[in-house]
């Protein structure tokens, strides 16, 4: 969220939120929970570390403290699995979804995998679109972010229930909403479609689309501390592929031969024979 959005939806100004980010702002706590409220976050957050609340969590933290990122999957995972919101599986599933920045080719790559795969195409930016009855920037506008994430939650869980396959691409900040995400990692095979930030930039004004990140001057730099951001979200997908490494055509063989082989389908000729 950007300053001015934050401070619309906590009801405080500008300038006292900056104070408040340099560490110079003397906030009531009135005006931490309307903040936090905003962020959708417990004020626990905002003051401290949420796993100092009870006994367990110390447990929990004091045992998952210093562990490698494949150790806090495997947890993460056998969590999953217990709790009963999934877990490991022997078969991968049939829903694919395609993760990454705008521009990293989602739509595009998405469509020419569905058809050869014989599964329905899911755009989620358009299904949270009908569930709203407006489009993605007015739902920001009109309703804030908060309200943007439960339409894109939801879009998520309806794909999931009335699809038993399907290529879903999903919206770049999809993994910015850790419950969401997860039930794409749990219930779809999921692939991170990574470009370079200047085939990003490029893709997205193609399209015409001139919101702020590609109007801005300072653009580039806001893409790059985007990818910065989320990098380590995206980079728990299963697999990931570089749709800037080749053509198009080369790029679609590289993903519909990755996907079956993950999917343990049959293996056609390549479409596009590299040149």
């Amino acid at each position: 969220m950007t300053r001015r959005a934050l401070a619309h939806a906590a009801e405080v100004s500008e300038r006292h939120l900056a104070n408040l980010e340099l560490g110079t702002g003397n906030a009531s706590i009135l005006v931490l929970h309307q903040v936090a409220g905003a962020l959708q976050a417990p004020l626990a957050e905002l003051l401290g570390d949420v796993t100092t609340s009870n006994p367990e969590w110390l447990l929990l933290r004091e045992l998952l403290e210093q562990r490698d990122e494949a150790t806090l999957r495997r947890v993460r995972v056998a969590v999953g699995a217990m709790i009963g919101t999934g877990g490991a599986s022997a078969v991968r599933s049939p829903r694919v979804a395609l993760i990454g920045l705008r521009g990293a080719g989602k739509t595009t790559l998405g469509r020419m995998l569905a058809e050869d795969l014989g599964f329905p195409f899911v755009e989620l930016s358009r299904e949270i679109e009908q569930f709203a009855g407006c489009s993605i920037a007015e739902i920001q506008g009109l309703y804030g972010v908060a309200a943007y994430r439960r339409y894109e939650r939801r879009a998520v869980e309806e794909a999931i229930q009335i699809h038993p396959e399907a290529v879903i691409a999903t919206p770049g900040g999809v993994v910015s909403d850790a419950a969401t995400f997860n039930l794409l990692l749990t219930h779809c095979t999921t692939v991170w479609l990574q470009a370079r930030p200047e085939d990003h930039m490029a893709r997205v004004r193609a399209q015409g689309d001139l919101r702020p990140m590609a109007a801005s001057a300072e653009a580039m730099d806001d893409l790059r501390g985007i990818l910065a951001t989320r990098a380590a979200f995206y980079g728990k997908a299963e697999f990931r592929l570089d749709t800037s490494a080749q053509p198009l055509p080369q790029t679609f063989d590289a993903l519909r031969l990755l996907v079956r082989r993950a999917l343990d389908l049959p293996l056609p000729a390549p479409e596009y024979a590299t040149v």
